[in-house]
């Protein structure tokens, strides 16, 4: 928390990022969607009787980036793996459309996250990503990992993603454009602005990262002096044998 005021005074960007739950495409509103919408009369929209996996239909996945100084979000729509090179890909989108333009003169970023799930810090394909990232956009991007049984602090959970739940409440999510269009329109009273954008790519699970790899990667890591696995920069490669691209898709 001390470390965020300093990048905020500074104006340097300090973002919360986090995976929402993947959500059923195609079925009346569940557990996580009661509530009530009206449609005019003989126009209700077309769902599934039970809410039930379809494996025909694949299920919207949600990654989202909130960026506590200007209180904006950038969610990316995709409709494969959750997978710590999909969090990348989402982190290069925010960045070249939103980070840059807004941060043009930054040289790091510093982003808080869970322990666990698809950016969780023992993830090694999450390192090697990000240590990607860093050398394609020039950042020295710090990262600080929640402690386990602590993610309720996640600003992405309570100042973003409970908007967008509250916003679409009691709506069938019938495709990913609709899921889209609804995390787009989300305001809130403090001024709490949304983008959200599908991602088609693809991010197989089951990637290896070597011994190999990690070692290459390490020159670009740096531990902090507390608690260093969960808190660490990554720095932009030095020399091109270290420098790769992450595995995003072109917007």
């Amino acid at each position: 928390n001390a470390l965020a005021g300093r990048y905020l005074k500074a104006g340097d960007p300090v973002i919360n990022i986090d995976a929402k739950n993947k959500e059923l495409l195609r079925h009346s509103p569940g557990d996580n969607n009661k509530g009530i919408k009206w449609h005019r009369q003989g126009q209700p929209p077309r769902v599934g009787t039970y809410e039930l996996p379809d494996p025909a239909i694949r299920k919207a996945v949600l990654y989202g980036v909130y960026d506590m100084a200007a209180n904006t979000g950038w969610v990316t729509v995709g409709s494969d793996g959750d997978t710590a090179a999909f969090a990348v890909a989402t982190l290069g989108r925010w960045w070249e459309h939103v980070g840059k333009p807004r941060y043009p003169n930054t040289t790091r970023l510093l982003m808080t996250a869970d322990a666990g799930g698809s950016n969780r810090y023992r993830v090694r394909l999450w390192k090697t990503e990000l240590a990607a990232l860093a050398t394609q956009t020039g950042l020295a991007s710090t990262v600080c990992h929640y402690p386990p049984g602590t993610s309720k602090w996640n600003k992405t959970e309570h100042r973003l993603f409970s908007a967008i739940t509250s916003n679409w409440r009691g709506r069938p999510l019938t495709s990913h454009e609709v899921i889209v269009k609804l995390i787009g329109a989300t305001t809130t009273s403090t001024g709490l602005t949304v983008h959200a954008e599908a991602d088609p790519g693809s991010y197989p699970r089951g990637i290896k990262i070597t011994n190999a790899q990690m070692a290459t990667i390490a020159p670009q890591s740096t531990p902090d002096t507390s608690h260093g696995e969960r808190n660490y920069t990554v720095r932009p490669a030095t020399t091109a044998a270290t420098s790769r691209k992450p595995s995003t898709v072109p917007c």
